[in-house]
């Protein structure tokens, strides 16, 4: 009896074993077929296959849901507008599904970005879900929104304030961390970027995979600085001092002694200029009190150069810069410590300012600008020749040409600049007759640079 009994499970483990071989041997020739209608852009027979795979062999792989969805964003780009909410429902389940079987291959927060974003492209849901969708993809992951999706996400916020549904106060705070996380990737970019650059002007061949990259984060940098552009121009007259000064004066005896309350006021009220205001003075003591901070020197700063003190602004400021832990607020830091030695004629100083502000926020292209300006009025007094004396306005050019590459926001002027520049400089007859060419010129003064001489 029991010899039966082993035979008949015997025979029932090989015969599934069968049939499990037999399943998965259907699932390959199906995912094959599939994968390769998908390639030669037969997207209607290979969608028919896909739905099967996600019903029979949901976990088979990854490609299903690949070429699932690069089907289903054709099918979306060319339906017509009944029909894009059906679609974009349809590829927002595979979302999910690619998620759920597959999700140490999949990054969570780049398909709730995704959906996010899709909801708000098709118009899915009302102004609150489409929000609530982006929120939960930047609360899980604030790398996970890309520039686009970091603007739609505040610009959702801000109709969200407009039609009573949110309070000034929150809008005012996510603009802080959405534009912190915009110079974040501003910065990280024009970082790689300045490496790229620095091999060009070595006169080092990019390879290109370089090229690329190089393309790549020019573009990149545009995009940032329009949707900077673009968050300030939504949030525009909120956030001026006609709505904070009453925002935060209501507040201000119940919180004064709460740190946090004070450092974030203090820097709203500092950004827009509310300075002469009465409460920007109450807050920056009451701030300093608690917690000497960059954002406390700095308004003790503001306070003493409002009063005409510039030796004790100076030294406030530089108290800031030092405190100040946020790369993107420690370089308007400098660069505000930069333009006053500037203004007094202490260009080295400045220079030196100046570029610790671009060390802080590489992407600071105003800095770069500073700094040309300031070499280009000193060309008379940093070189020994007239040939030299005009040379120097080739390391202007060379500093407003960077100018215009890190910050696309000022590269019109930055390359006007540099243009203007380079007309200055000797010509290439000025070249031969000095027999200059492929020479190098050491600028004296405060400049202490050199610059090579173009080749005829």
């Amino acid at each position: 009896m029991k010899t039966k009994v082993i035979l008949f499970l015997s025979g029932v483990v090989l015969g599934t074993g069968a049939l499990q071989a037999q399943a998965n041997q259907e699932c390959a020739t199906t995912a094959a077929l599939a994968y390769s209608d998908a390639k030669a852009k037969n997207y209607d027979a290979a969608w028919t296959r896909i739905q099967t795979l996600r019903e029979e062999c949901p976990s088979y792989h990854i490609a299903t849901y690949q070429y699932g969805e690069r089907i289903l964003k054709d099918r979306l780009d060319n339906a017509p507008d009944a029909e894009k909410e059906s679609v974009a429902q349809e590829l927002i389940k595979l979302y999910k599904e690619r998620l759920q079987h597959f999700p140490a291959k999949t990054d969570a927060g780049d398909v709730n970005a995704d959906i996010a974003q899709l909801m708000f492209d098709v118009k899915l849901g009302s102004t609150e879900e489409q929000y609530e969708a982006f929120d939960k993809a930047f609360e899980a992951d604030p790398n996970s929104l890309n520039a686009k999706s970091l603007y739609t996400y505040f610009y959702l916020l801000v109709e969200l304030q407009d039609s009573g549904k949110k309070d000034l106060q929150e809008v005012f705070d996510k603009y802080d961390v959405v534009i912190a996380k915009l110079e974040e990737q501003e910065n990280e970019t024009a970082e790689s970027l300045a490496s790229l650059i620095e091999k060009q002007e070595a006169g080092e061949e990019l390879s290109s995979k370089d090229k690329a990259r190089l393309n790549a984060y020019e573009k990149n940098l545009v995009a940032y600085s329009a949707v900077k552009g673009s968050i300030n121009a939504k949030l525009g007259q909120r956030a001026d001092c006609t709505n904070l000064i009453p925002l935060y004066s209501k507040d201000f005896e119940a919180k004064n002694g709460d740190t946090e309350w004070l450092k974030r006021v203090n820097s709203r009220l500092s950004a827009k200029d509310c300075t002469e205001d009465p409460l920007f003075v109450k807050v920056s003591e009451a701030l300093h009190k608690l917690e000497p901070s960059a954002s406390s020197a700095y308004s003790l700063g503001q306070l003493a150069e409002a009063n005409g003190n510039q030796s004790k602004a100076l030294e406030y400021y530089n108290q800031a810069a030092e405190l100040q832990k946020d790369p993107s607020a420690r370089a308007s830091i400098y660069y505000k410590i930069a333009n006053q030695y500037k203004d007094k004629g202490q260009f080295g100083q400045a220079r030196n300012m100046y570029r610790k502000a671009i060390s802080s926020k590489p992407s600071f292209g105003r800095a770069y600008l500073q700094i040309s300006n300031m070499i280009a009025q000193s060309a008379n007094n940093c070189g020994n020749t007239a040939f030299e004396k005009r040379a120097v306005y080739w390391k202007a050019a060379e500093y407003a040409e960077r100018a215009a590459r890190v910050d696309p926001s000022i590269s019109s002027t930055a390359n006007e600049t540099a243009s203007a520049y380079r007309g200055r400089a000797p010509q290439r007859s000025d070249i031969f007759q000095n027999d200059m060419q492929g020479k190098t010129i050491n600028i004296g003064c405060w400049i202490g640079e050199s610059i090579r001489v173009p080749n005829l």
